[in-house]
């Protein structure tokens, strides 16, 4: 049981998404605090005046506002990510695709001849192993009919 969790943490793709889930949370903190210390202090400037406070609306009853300013920090800090995330992973992957398609850039490998062989002898042993657990099963099932 431990030996398949360890093939399973060990692929490549596990390995890799960990890897893109921490890079991600970390430049959300970092477009967060950016958006904090920079825009809506610019937002809450430009939205201020004598009467109401900046970057808010005041609304009827105590302590009452929409707090646009905020928002509008927060999607600024959103389309940042999503642009981040376009021009440095998907622009760049998009081109690759592009290459690949015109015969620029090399296809992945396809399997070499050993990797194909051990692919048929796992499924061979997968098939007889199935067989033989299918056996005692059919055995049990025509004793019992014959009783």
């Amino acid at each position: 049981m431990l030996k398949g969790f360890k093939d399973f943490i060990m692929r490549g793709n596990v390995v890799d998404l960990a890897v893109g889930v921490t890079i991600g949370a970390a430049f959300t903190a970092v477009v967060t605090q950016f958006s904090k210390s920079f825009l809506e202090p610019l937002i809450k400037a430009i939205g201020a005046n004598s009467t109401t406070l900046a970057g808010t609306i005041t609304l009827p009853g105590k302590d009452n506002y929409i707090t646009w300013g905020e928002f509008v920090g927060t999607l600024i800090g959103f389309l940042m990510t999503a642009a981040v995330v376009y021009f440095l992973v998907v622009l760049p992957m998009n081109k690759l695709a592009e290459r690949r398609k015109k015969g620029m850039e090399p296809e992945s490998a396809a399997p070499n001849e050993e990797i194909l062989l051990l692919r048929e002898i796992r499924d061979a042993l997968l098939a007889e192993r199935a067989a033989a657990d299918k056996a005692p099963a059919q055995r049990v099932a025509g004793q019992t009919e014959s009783r």
